[in-house]
């Protein structure tokens, strides 16, 4: 396992942590039982073998 040589620094370490952005799902349209849903792209066939339940 790697282990550092040095103490990285506070003001390097918060802005590589800052950095990171969460970003939203894209929302696909999906007809389930012939209601139009948006759900996200990676659960399409998960929606579609019905192992998931549309909200609403």
């Amino acid at each position: 396992m790697a282990v550092p040589k040095r103490k990285t620094s506070r003001s390097n370490t918060r802005h590589r942590r800052a950095r990171w952005k969460a970003t939203t799902p894209r929302l696909v349209p999906i007809t389930v039982d012939g209601v139009v849903h948006r759900v996200p792209q990676r659960l399409v066939k998960a929606y579609e073998r019905g192992l998931v339940r549309p909200e609403g």
